[in-house]
């Protein structure tokens, strides 16, 4: 059996996405260890994921490396959604949300799958907010 482990996403700096996943998002921080990279500069082995994901699901952030992936932070999906975070409780993860400054590109709205309202996360990147089909 597989199952896809970890997402890369490009951040400018560790710590602003570590304190907006863990903070604005309520993921836990998996791992912050200390890496090379394959020429051998440092670098930090960053995973965050939401609480009670399990082993899967979770986001490698990766500090960009170069002119070209810098290019690329909060651009990785052309400006479409390109991450979803289902929630149990929409209304809860909303507000908290918004507590935290994050800048919501809509309003929620009802779907047949949920309902949804995309945001952005401290990068850039859009993302879908989707709770529970009513």
């Amino acid at each position: 059996m597989a199952h896809l482990e970890l997402t890369a996403l490009l951040v400018r700096e560790y710590q602003p996405a570590i304190d907006f996943f863990v903070r604005a998002l309520d993921f836990e921080l998996v791992a912050d260890e200390p890496s090379l990279t394959t020429d051998g500069r440092p670098k930090r082995w960053v995973v965050v994921r939401p609480k009670g994901a399990g082993a899967g699901a979770g986001l490698l952030l990766a500090r960009a490396d170069g002119e070209t992936q810098m290019a690329l932070v909060g651009q990785q999906f052309g400006g479409r959604v390109g991450l979803f975070l289902r929630v149990d409780d929409f209304e809860a993860a909303y507000a908290r949300m918004r507590t935290h400054a994050v800048a919501f590109l809509s309003t929620p709205r009802t779907e047949p799958y949920g309902t949804v309202a995309v945001f952005r996360d401290c990068e850039g990147n859009h993302w879908d907010l989707l709770g529970p089909a009513t």
